[in-house]
């Protein structure tokens, strides 16, 4: 006569910022004798979504990128600099860094860069094309403030609860 006892609590073996893998212990009695009966189930872990693009973004980004061969994407990053704190850094992305984060939204693929992360989560990319000036222009609910001219922003990472997967 076998009897099942309860599935004992899962252990990770191994996690990714993608992927995790659970290990479930689960003991089975065989008459006299117990046998540990282990079963792995990889299970993926939700994100939240660092970036969106809007349709004029989208479409902008890929003109970009097509006109340059051999580019991947476009880079998006922060840096210190301008008087209000940081700036926006967009550069070509020859190839994909093992931490960049990539967003593919619309068509387009945008690389984010691991240190703006915390930073740009819930960002929108939009472009704008007005009489003198054409731009991408970021809404973003980490934004404190920005100087006057537009060039540098005041930006607070992201708090905790925005965190949450989507």
């Amino acid at each position: 006569m076998s009897r099942r006892l309860p599935v004992g609590p899962p252990r990770a073996l191994a996690i990714s910022p993608n992927y995790a893998i659970l290990q479930f212990n689960r003991y089975v009695e065989i008459g006299r004798s117990r046998i540990m009966v282990v079963t792995t189930a990889p299970t993926t872990r939700s994100r939240p979504k660092v970036m969106t693009l809007t349709d004029a973004a989208a479409v902008r980004v890929n003109a970009i990128v097509a006109s340059k061969p051999g580019v991947v994407g476009l880079r998006i990053g922060v840096k210190k600099g301008g008087c209000a704190g940081m700036e926006y850094t967009i550069t070509w992305a020859e190839t994909q860094d093992r931490f960049d984060e990539v967003v593919e939204d619309k068509g387009a693929k945008v690389l984010i860069d691991p240190k703006a992360l915390l930073y740009l989560l819930g960002t929108e990319m939009d472009y704008k094309t007005e009489k003198l000036k054409s731009e991408f222009v970021f809404n973003n609910p980490n934004q404190k403030s920005a100087c006057g001219c537009g060039e540098s922003v005041n930006l607070q990472p992201a708090s905790k609860d925005k965190l949450e997967p989507v």
